[in-house]
């Protein structure tokens, strides 16, 4: 994701800019930062319909939604796009662009090779998923090789994080509750 600006911004007017620019790229908006999110690449889209997969498979009335726009941080003023929101079937169903957060069990962001993922997937992000406590967020990092799972919100950061590699199996803990073999990410990563 490319930052564009630092603004004090009103959220509807970032709301109408996001939906003008929606025919060619994806903003968001998070502790007042104005971001536009990189296109996937191929092995990004190959890592988000693994997981889709994975969750479809499970047999449990959930769905990993892709890209769906979610009202986060404590004000409410940030809106973001996981790559992935997994949420009981239908929690959407009558969701404009931009969802209320609590039905999301967890949120998955890929990493891409934009210039700040350090920043926003690594920092910004966990702590606005943590300020409306989505109880878990994944992060699959391509450029480095790993996974690491936030779990635990409290108080507008994630108490639990657990790192591990691709290629290992890896716990997500309640309310997700499922163990992913990971071993393709191998095949995925930059």
């Amino acid at each position: 994701m490319t930052a564009v600006a630092e603004t004090g911004m009103p959220v509807e007017t970032f709301e109408q800019m996001a939906k003008l620019a929606a025919e060619w790229t994806h903003l968001e908006f998070i502790g007042g930062k104005l971001g536009e999110k990189a296109l996937p690449d191929g092995e990004h889209e190959e890592i988000v319909r693994w997981l889709m997969q994975f969750f479809a498979l499970e047999g449990r009335d959930r769905w990993l939604y892709p890209e769906r726009g979610l009202v986060v941080e404590t004000y409410r003023n940030g809106r973001a796009r996981p790559d992935g929101t997994l949420a009981p079937l239908g929690s959407f169903r009558h969701a404009g662009e931009w969802a209320d957060a609590s039905p999301a069990l967890m949120v998955v962001e890929v990493t891409s090779n934009d210039w700040d993922t350090e920043a926003r997937d690594r920092a910004d992000k966990p702590r606005a998923y943590a300020e409306v406590r989505i109880p878990v967020y994944l992060l699959i990092d391509r450029k480095r090789h790993e996974m690491l799972v936030h779990s635990e919100p409290d108080d507008g950061i994630y108490a639990t994080i657990v790192t591990r590699p691709f290629g290992k199996p890896l716990h997500l803990p309640e309310p997700v509750g499922v163990v992913l073999d990971t071993y393709h990410l191998l095949d995925w990563a930059d």
